[in-house]
């Protein structure tokens, strides 16, 4: 069986898995990081959304083999330690603002609010609805007020 070496939260991993398992399935029932939730396996629901070297990806659609041993994985349970902290200051705005209602998506959300935050700010400007209006990660509970409102709320502590 292959082995692969992958970066996860900071962390150097190996994991024996043949090459087209996708990542969302080594990082759930390989290294039991269950943040990233399967919502679709296709790329469409973005439940599993998770950072690839700063940018929002969704490893449900990227078989392990394609994932080089430098690249950056981040899930939402190593998201606080990019900034050093208990909670990420996005993480933080979800809880203020209540956005959680049965939660399934709220990893995945977060994930990419923060990824577009960076994305916003490395094209020079600050989030703004437009830039939102971009993320196309699902909610099932359809919190999409409250997640607006997180997203401009975090973005002003990042």
């Amino acid at each position: 069986m292959p082995t692969h070496t992958l970066t996860v939260n900071g962390k150097q991993v190996t994991v024996d898995v043949e090459d087209d398992v996708r990542l969302l399935w080594v990082l759930r029932d390989l290294l039991g990081i269950t943040g990233p939730k399967y919502g679709c396996g296709i790329n469409v629901c973005k439940a599993c959304t998770c950072h690839i070297n700063g940018k929002a990806f969704n490893p449900c659609s990227v078989r392990v083999a394609d994932v080089k041993p430098d690249d950056e994985i981040t899930t939402i349970e190593g998201l606080p330690a990019t900034v050093g902290a208990d909670l990420h200051p996005m993480q933080q705005a979800w809880l203020e603002r209540d956005v959680a209602q049965c939660g399934y998506c709220q990893p995945g959300q977060i994930m990419a609010a923060v990824a577009k935050v960076r994305q916003a700010r490395e094209a020079g400007h600050e989030v703004g609805d437009a830039d939102i209006d971009e993320i196309r990660n699902i909610c099932r509970c359809g919190t999409y007020a409250r997640i607006r409102e997180a997203i401009k709320d975090g973005a002003k502590n990042m």
